[in-house]
């Protein structure tokens, strides 16, 4: 019998997702194998890489070369840990396909013919959520955040995506973080901010319990219904959105993908995840699917150890799924998401949301974001929600 293909698996610390890895994993299998997963092909050998930074990534990816042997390298990453690894996945000729959520936009300076990417793209999101929110309500818009989300390239796309709206400019507020307590969400400042200076709209992008934090805050505060909210993408999540039902609020926000959009790919998908993982679908189940469906068209030239022919094969790639056609090679282009922009209402009865537009969305490698890279150096390493 043939051996496995072996895949060593980053799994980086995240408080906000702990089983994000399981279903990782649970969503490449779902993809690889359209009927029964044939569990003698792949083996997954996961490795923790603590906070996923630079220093941590490249002793895994080594571990795996060196000592594990592996085939493939997989699992979640930063883009900044890429160029410390790129030199041993060239040199021994290794398929690496990693994933993230688009909190840095992918203009890379170090790329790779054997690299490759599934990502959430929420700065793509965050974008068209900019772009919609001047569109709409004009003015002078605020974000707010907590110092970790200003680490990341969240606030300077929806910046970008307002400006190019038409807005001549915007507030930001980020939260000081309490070094006796990192995990108090102080609002006191920001309440205050608002009242004495009117926003026309409000974009908040918080992390795992902060989040929810805010929404019950913003929800008891006099400027609910009063002043517009636009969240983050991963706050709009559905099980995040769950857990705040009952507040009865009223927010927008703009999503890559919805589990109850009705085209046949994604509810294909949504059945055979939560039928096989006993849980709802959610949105790393959906990357790593989106990644097996591209493996499964390589898959046996990836049994046979045709791994040239597999990288080729990738580098021109693209597959149709739950997000309509994706692709995972940059310099293809990444095909570009589609972006709902939604108003969300929720109550303990149901959670409704109702597309209201159609956001835009840019080729990474536009000359609009160039200056977001060259202006918003950040030290931040780890994944985002990987606190």
């Amino acid at each position: 019998m043939a051996k496995p293909i072996k895949i060593g698996f980053l799994t980086p610390y995240s408080g906000v997702y702990p089983f994000y890895g399981h279903h990782l994993m649970a969503g490449i299998l779902l993809g690889l194998y359209p009927g029964v997963v044939k569990q003698d092909e792949i083996q997954f050998i996961p490795v923790y890489t603590k906070m996923g930074d630079a220093a941590s990534v490249s002793e895994a990816v080594n571990k795996f070369i060196f000592f594990d042997q592996v085939d493939m390298i997989s699992g979640l990453i930063s883009y900044k840990s890429i160029p410390d690894i790129v030199p041993v996945i060239e040199s021994y000729n290794k398929l690496a396909f990693f994933f993230d959520l688009g909190e840095y936009i992918p203009y890379f300076n170090h790329l790779s013919p054997r690299i490759f990417y599934s990502s959430q793209q929420i700065w793509q999101s965050q974008y068209a959520l900019g772009h919609w929110a001047h569109k709409e309500y004009g003015g002078t818009g605020i974000m707010v955040m907590p110092v970790y989300e200003a680490g990341y390239h969240l606030s300077g796309a929806f910046y970008k995506g307002a400006c190019v709206a038409g807005a001549e400019q915007m507030g930001l507020h980020v939260i000081p973080r309490d070094p006796t307590d990192i995990k108090r969400l102080n609002l006191d400042g920001f309440f205050s901010e608002i009242k004495k200076n009117k926003p026309s709209y409000i974009n908040a992008v918080f992390a795992g319990t902060m989040g929810t934090e805010f929404l019950k805050a913003w929800r008891e505060s006099e400027f609910h219904k009063l002043i517009p909210l636009s969240v983050v993408e991963n706050m709009a999540y559905d099980d995040i959105l769950e857990d705040i039902a009952g507040l009865d609020l009223e927010l927008h926000a703009a999503i890559s993908w919805n589990r109850n959009a009705e085209n046949p790919h994604n509810k294909e998908f949504v059945k055979k995840y939560e039928n096989t993982a006993g849980q709802m679908a959610n949105i790393y189940g959906l990357l790593g699917y989106e990644a097996g469906l591209a493996l499964k068209e390589v898959k046996s030239h990836m049994l046979k150890g045709d791994w040239n022919i597999a990288m080729a094969l990738l580098q021109k790639e693209s597959v149709v799924g739950p997000r309509g056609e994706r692709n995972f090679y940059p310099l293809s282009g990444f095909s570009l998401p589609v972006i709902d922009v939604v108003s969300i209402k929720t109550s303990s009865k149901k959670i409704y949301k109702t597309v209201i537009s159609q956001g835009n969305g840019l080729k990474f490698d536009s000359p609009d974001f160039k200056e977001i890279h060259e202006e918003s150096v950040s030290g931040w390493q780890n994944p985002y929600l990987c606190i």
